[in-house]
């Protein structure tokens, strides 16, 4: 499977969206295989971070003054919440950017692989990350782990796909993500 995600990933032209004065901020969708089976890394999200309490999360975050571009952003982001050196990623390219619904960030997502031997030493940050999730692609290629539901967002009932994956959620602006890769994989 990684080299189905090397091929077309690689081979997409994300849309980028201007920040119209938005913060920016940048996510990795880390995958790797252990025993042929290929994993996509997943953070829960404490309740003493700023934005997206207790949800579920690609990791990255907010751009920084010193970050150069949003590469560098997703890059640095992950090391700090889940100790991923960046030399240890192989970047295979983008997905488009989309807007967070309800913390207004325009979100650009970098899809990597990591090169290091496995299992990956993760170290998350306890004061961001309460726990990581190894999720096997194929849970979320699978259908019946999709929910469609409607939630209430700004005052709108918002019709959206959420995946289940035991007892956790994953949804909103990280699932918009996870179905545009999920679409671009199953092209």
């Amino acid at each position: 499977m990684i080299e189905q995600i090397r091929e077309k990933v690689g081979a997409h032209k994300p849309q980028r969206i201007r920040s119209g004065g938005r913060p920016l901020a940048g996510v990795l969708l880390l995958f790797y295989d252990i025993a042929g089976q290929t994993y996509l890394l997943f953070t829960k999200r404490t309740h003493l971070v700023e934005h997206h309490k207790g949800q579920v999360s690609f990791p990255g975050g907010a751009q920084e003054r010193g970050d150069p571009d949003l590469t560098h952003t997703a890059l640095r982001e992950t090391f700090e919440e889940v100790g991923v050196e960046p030399g240890d990623v192989e970047l295979v390219g983008q997905l488009n950017d989309i807007v967070s619904r309800v913390s207004n960030f325009v979100i650009s997502p970098h899809v990597g692989i990591i090169t290091a031997p496995l299992p990956y030493s993760f170290n998350h940050a306890r004061q961001e990350v309460e726990e990581i999730l190894e999720v096997p692609l194929d849970h979320l290629l699978d259908e019946a782990n999709v929910v469609h539901e409607v939630r209430r967002l700004e005052g709108k009932d918002v019709e959206m796909d959420s995946y289940r994956f035991g007892e956790h959620v994953i949804w909103g602006a990280t699932a918009r993500i996870l179905r545009q890769l999920l679409d671009l994989l199953s092209s």
